[in-house]
């Protein structure tokens, strides 16, 4: 065959078998699979760059001919600085909607929680649905309005997160080449001259029941059947927060220890969490070991999930306790450890595996307290467990 351009023909390129790669010149090579499978190639070198490549489709979809005129269009792109790679994927045409769809599937790993994933879902497919069938290449500040405007007011905190999600689809689209320009959904210097101030909303806390009142509910719980008022007595004892422990694993405890010991993907702050065990915890432990059949502790009625988010939110509905939350029992510990004992206030917060000292202070101080934090939750366990009736609150040393 002559050099140059052009130096396959269509016989050769439909009777060539066996496994390789043939070039028909300036960058358009034929590849051949060890099934004889055949796909179209186009290779060249940016300038000051390494060698790349993309396929231009498989044979005989794109036949030899169509592959000649596909290649044409990358050899201009390149004598223009272009990369062909990258000009393909900007005309790809995708819609606002199958970009955001992308992005939650490139980035739904990233999320700690199915709350997390399900909210993310929901903006992106709901509350964004006007603007899902518009190119993502056309995406302007007027259809970003049309989405935000309708519950800027009515919902300041979901508005808000509404935005920031935008901006991430957007910002992802910019980088996958599907969009150029700026951010139509950014905040800082854009938005903010358009959109009214939003109503400033003070940070709703968990409802909290009073510790004084505690001893008496875990007297009302401790005599129910089932695991969901096992996992409320666990809760309160062990201070912590309603996911770590409805799902929590078998593999993570060492009762005879009287340790728990939370992995790091487990925790808000993605640090690893011990939690000393105090007797009664431990009791109840013991006693769901006995008929143990699933790897959670607190296994739910679907085969290989945990109990749900909502099970101790719903017990304390069915107990008509309506001022309170299952996450509330986290202050409730909080006060009476700060109202009615002398153990230093690292110590407390350390129980609720809150971050404690300056971000210089942290790096030197490797410890968790153990011990101390063991002592302090065996004070709060008595407590708790005390004749609610006559009710004696003890000062506890550290």
């Amino acid at each position: 065959m002559a050099g140059g351009r052009n130096r396959l023909t269509a016989t050769a390129v439909e009777k060539r078998k066996g496994r390789g790669r043939l070039a028909d010149g300036s960058g358009l090579w034929l590849n051949i699979s060890h099934t004889d499978s055949k796909s179209w190639v186009f290779r060249w070198t940016p300038n000051g760059g390494k060698p790349r490549e993309m396929g231009l489709g498989s044979y005989p979809t794109i036949s030899l001919s169509k592959a000649r005129e596909k290649a044409e269009v990358c050899r201009r792109q390149v004598a223009d600085g272009l990369d062909p790679k990258i000009e393909r994927d900007r005309q790809s045409g995708k819609t606002f909607g199958e970009a955001a769809d992308a992005f939650f599937k490139a980035m739904q790993s990233t999320w700690s929680n199915e709350k997390s994933r399900h909210q993310w879902q929901r903006t992106l497919t709901n509350t964004a649905q006007a603007i899902r069938e518009r190119p993502i290449a056309d995406i302007e500040t007027a259809d970003i309005l049309k989405v935000l405007q309708p519950i800027w007011q009515a919902t300041p905190e979901t508005a808000s997160r509404t935005r920031m999600r935008l901006e991430r689809v957007l910002d992802y689209a910019k980088a996958r080449h599907w969009r150029d320009g700026e951010n139509p959904a950014r905040w800082k210097g854009h938005l903010q001259n358009i959109l009214p101030a939003r109503q400033k909303h003070t940070r709703k806390h968990h409802a909290a029941m009073r510790y004084q009142d505690v001893p008496a509910f875990i007297e009302r719980i401790s005599g129910n059947p089932g695991n969901s008022s096992r996992a409320m007595e666990l809760l309160i004892l062990t201070a912590c927060r309603s996911g770590e422990v409805l799902k929590a694993r078998w593999e993570e405890l060492d009762i005879e220890a009287a340790l728990w010991v939370i992995p790091p993907e487990r925790m808000k702050a993605r640090v690893e969490h011990r939690v000393p065990l105090v007797p009664r915890a431990i009791e109840i432990l013991t006693g769901l070991r006995k008929d143990r059949h699933s790897e959670f502790v607190f296994p739910g009625q679907k085969h290989k999930k945990p109990l749900s988010d909502m099970t101790l939110e719903m017990l304390m509905r069915r107990m008509k306790i309506t001022d309170a939350t299952p996450h509330g029992f986290r202050s409730s510990f909080r006060d009476w450890a700060g109202d009615e004992t002398s153990f230093p206030r690292e110590v407390a917060e350390g129980c609720l595996a809150h971050k404690v000292g300056s971000a210089v202070e942290r790096p030197y101080r490797r410890g968790d307290a153990l011990e101390k934090r063991r002592r302090l939750l065996e004070a709060w366990a008595d407590y708790c467990t005390s004749n609610p009736a006559n009710n004696v609150v003890k000062l506890a040393h550290g």
